[in-house]
């Protein structure tokens, strides 16, 4: 080889060196450790999800157990189609986790990208420096390393920059380290986004379906005489059912700690809880040759406005799953009056939480109903029904 082109060495040529780099690279790939996101407010809402899915889980084999009743049948396919709307609920939250994890590695890998021409070009100037030196055959120094001491001994300054040279490629190959782990992340989060994506669309179908079956059930029990009679029959017990609740909790009155207008006072004057159409009336009501004791209303709201809002202030005193009315919410307005929402389809308030009027409490649902998407309302004073419609304002 000529002195010229002993002279011409590269960066390219030297990070090609094994017996130079195999070590340093493995050294430092073993100290790396990728900096952890934080993911608290990730993990907080996916466990709210993961609880949600574990009671519908539970109810869904409570209903099967009854599924000689027509209403135990459409509150399975209701709750079935809940339970895929959590689940779809949750695999859009870990890919939304994960979108976001793939554009910060995206970012990353740019940033060492860049950090990695930096630290060429720094090793390349290293080398032209040596080179200018003149001190010694630059190739001749790679190839004879056992006389490395010697050569340095020579000079102070090149010393000090060949150290320097040792401290930059040491960098350079940490850099590549985390280039290719990153990289390999990246590939790792595209292929668990797409299993997302494949998953969810899955559960949008088997959604679909289930909201086809609970329409056909419906519409079957509302057009058949027989079938209808015998949801009535079956509307009847759960009633009973919740009056039984209703005389537990009349006996249990609490005292609301902060100042209200009454709730007696707001007879006519009180807000609704939600827009839209009555579809039930209270009292008795035919359908079918049939007459239906109802002891609260039924309003069907428009599609963009399904937030169900407290009609006077109180404390929630039940907010739980309750067989033919839903998921059931229960506000103590103190002196022994009651407002009961049902068919929601989400609570927006706990049990033990006080609320103000027209406070959002729910969203309407169709979880217990024979009408679709509805709120089913109900007031009450010591356990016994009163016409929602005396004392809602007029409109």
């Amino acid at each position: 080889m000529s002195p010229l082109a002993s002279r011409r060495i590269t960066l390219r040529g030297l990070v090609t060196w094994p017996a130079v780099f195999a070590f340093a690279a493995l050294s430092l790939l073993s100290s790396y450790a990728p900096a952890q996101q934080d993911v608290s407010e990730f993990e907080k809402r996916l466990a709210r999800i993961s609880e949600e899915i574990r009671v519908l889980r539970i109810r869904i084999q409570d209903v099967r157990k009854r599924e000689s009743e027509l209403l135990s049948q459409l509150e399975n396919i209701v709750l079935g189609r809940k339970l895929v709307r959590s689940e779809l609920a949750a695999l859009n939250l870990q890919s939304e986790k994960l979108n976001g994890e793939l554009a910060a590695t995206r970012e990353r890998i740019a940033g060492l990208r860049e950090k990695l021409r930096r630290e060429q070009r720094s090793i390349e100037k290293t080398l032209v420096t040596l080179y200018k030196y003149g001190r010694f055959d630059f190739l001749q120094f790679l190839l004879q390393a056992e006389n490395m001491s010697a050569v340095f001994s020579e000079s102070r300054h090149l010393t000090l920059l060949a150290g320097h040279q040792q401290d930059v490629i040491a960098s350079y190959l940490k850099t590549m380290a985390d280039l290719r782990t990153a990289e390999a992340d990246q590939e790792k989060k595209k292929a668990e986004v797409a299993g997302l994506i494949v998953e969810s669309g899955r559960k949008r179908q088997e959604l679909e379906a289930r909201e086809a079956e609970n329409r056909a059930l419906v519409q079957q029990i509302r057009k058949n005489r027989e079938k209808y009679e015998q949801a009535l029959e079956e509307q009847k017990e759960r009633a009973r059912q919740l009056q039984t609740l209703m005389d537990r909790l009349s006996s249990q009155e609490i005292v609301l700690p902060f100042r209200f207008i009454p709730f007696y006072e707001k007879k006519g004057k009180l807000p609704w809880p939600i827009s839209g159409k009555v579809i039930t009336r209270f009292g008795v009501e035919p359908y079918l040759n049939t007459r239906t004791m109802n002891n609260g209303i039924e309003i069907a709201p428009p599609k963009d406005n399904i937030v169900v809002r407290a009609i006077h202030p109180g404390k929630v005193v039940y907010a739980d799953y309750f067989q033919g009315y839903g998921n059931l919410l229960i506000i103590d307005h103190g002196m022994n009056y009651y407002s009961l929402y049902g068919h929601c389809d989400e609570f927006m308030v706990s049990k033990g939480d006080f609320v103000r009027e027209e406070q959002p409490i729910a969203a309407a649902g169709d979880l217990g109903s024979l009408k679709g998407v509805s709120l089913y309302l109900e007031i009450r004073y010591k356990a016994r029904p009163l016409d929602p419609l005396q004392w809602l304002k007029r409109r």
